[in-house]
């Protein structure tokens, strides 16, 4: 049994959602009892107590869109490199990144994601994985590292034909084996989808062969209009817009997610109600990789379940809160915007998303749901209660704020330090793994220079 007390608690329970003086009681992987600190220790006088210390104690984050196999370009600079449109920051940055990238710097990768997404206070992730130089069992080697460092996991691969159909067939199978895996797996921690890099890396004869291979319990997760040549191409191919063409395919439905939908117009957003389809807004990554702002808001109105992911641009997802909030402001011109919608998608809207795959409820601190609980530093300076604690959230905090991580009841982070992972030992490997790997890069870029 394990308490986490004395602190301004933030339940996500419409029924009490803030508690001036909470504390959570946990046993083994579920929550037992919500309430003041004084009624959880006398229910529970020989429980293990952390004390909160009058921070603030609340679910720990979702994280709905992440690319692991990007965790090596932190950093990365590469001479002669000058992309100038989404398509070459594709090719030259993170197509080159995947295509060489062995099953032990994908596992190490995942690592160092995993640990990065820890001490932000993140416990369930959504990957979508990439490692064209070595696909087959690359998404076992992630649920490795998921399982050492405990943090929740749907995986999948990315299909593509961009290096070939044979590429775009293992791609296929690395997802339909470990679907399989994921869905024997009773540990409600581990689970798998069919992955799809965009509509336009991806043939009709490539969407037949993962629809044959995808059982009915999971859904798809795809890039959707992204960048504004994803819509081109697909006009162009096929006289239709990308979200038409997923319909006709198909992949629309309750257990699919589509991440970004920047170019979609109304239409689209229609079919991806009316199928229960599923969106997540990236918004760094969108204004990083300058693809635009989407029409997130108007997604939000109509009613379509919509979450918030970093893209691996990050771990941190009051990050992407924050930027977020000002996107979309700055984007209408309306000050009004993103107030609501934001918090409702990350607090939420990632909730519902990870529900639709794991079984335990998550994002919320009641009675019966996942003992996934963070503690944070943050001592408001101001009155806290239930109707201002996203405002202190968005303006009080950021990721490392967060002093504790408990993720499916087990104490992943201490006051700051990892409690079962030698952080050390994994961030000298990676730095190792992502050296050889950028000396590698710029072998290959003077080489197409070359030509």
């Amino acid at each position: 049994m394990l308490i986490i007390g004395n602190g301004r608690m933030i339940t996500r329970n419409p029924e009490a959602p803030f508690l001036e003086d909470g504390a959570v009681a946990m046993d083994g992987s579920t929550i037992m009892k919500v309430g003041t600190t004084k009624e959880i220790k006398e229910a529970y006088p020989d429980a293990e107590y952390i004390d909160a210390k009058g921070g603030v104690i609340m679910p720990a984050f979702i994280n709905a869109h992440e690319h692991i196999y990007s965790a090596f370009a932190r950093g990365l600079s590469i001479n002669g490199y000058d992309p100038h449109g989404f398509l070459e920051i594709l090719d030259g940055m993170w197509w080159t990144i995947d295509r060489n990238l062995t099953l032990e710097e994908t596992r190490l990768s995942a690592m160092a994601t995993y640990i990065d997404s820890i001490k932000n206070g993140i416990t369930t992730t959504f990957d979508h994985h990439a490692s064209f130089g070595h696909i087959r069992d690359s998404l076992f080697k992630i649920e490795e590292a998921a399982k050492e460092t405990g943090v929740r996991s749907c995986l999948c691969y990315e299909i593509s034909d961009r290096d070939g159909m044979d590429k775009a067939r293992e791609a296929v199978m690395e997802n339909a084996a470990f679907i399989k895996h994921a869905l024997a797996d009773d540990s409600d921690m581990i689970a798998g989808m069919m992955g799809m890099h965009a509509q336009f890396t991806i043939s009709d004869e490539t969407m037949e062969l993962a629809a044959a291979n995808k059982p009915a319990e999971v859904g798809y997760h795809i890039h959707v209009a992204e960048g504004i040549e994803d819509l081109h191409d697909c006009l162009k191919k096929y006289g239709k817009r990308i979200v038409d063409r997923l319909m006709d395919c198909n992949i629309l439905g309750p257990k699919t997610l589509l991440g970004h939908c920047i170019y979609v117009n109304p239409h689209e957003m229609e079919l991806i109600k009316e199928t229960d389809t599923m969106v997540v807004h990236n918004p760094e990554s969108n204004m990083g990789n300058a693809c635009g702002c989407p029409p997130t808001m108007e997604i939000v109105h109509r009613g379509i379940l919509t979450g918030l992911g970093t893209d691996g641009y990050t771990h941190d997802m009051t990050e992407s809160y924050k930027v977020a909030n000002v996107l979309h402001k700055h984007h209408l011109c309306d000050p009004n915007a993103a107030w609501g919608e934001v918090p409702q998608m990350l607090f939420e809207g990632n909730a519902k998303i990870a529900n639709r795959y794991f079984k335990k409820p998550l994002g919320v601190l009641k009675e019966g749901a996942a003992a996934d609980v963070i503690v944070t530093d943050y001592i408001p300076l101001t009155p806290m209660n239930a109707g201002n604690v996203n405002s202190h959230i968005l303006f009080g905090m950021t990721g490392r704020s967060v002093t504790t991580t408990v993720g499916n009841g087990k104490v992943l982070m201490k006051d700051r330090i990892l409690t079962n992972i030698d952080e050390e030992k994994v961030m000298a490997d990676c730095r190792q793994a992502a050296k050889e790997l950028a000396e590698q890069y710029q072998e290959i870029l003077e080489e197409l220079k070359a030509k």
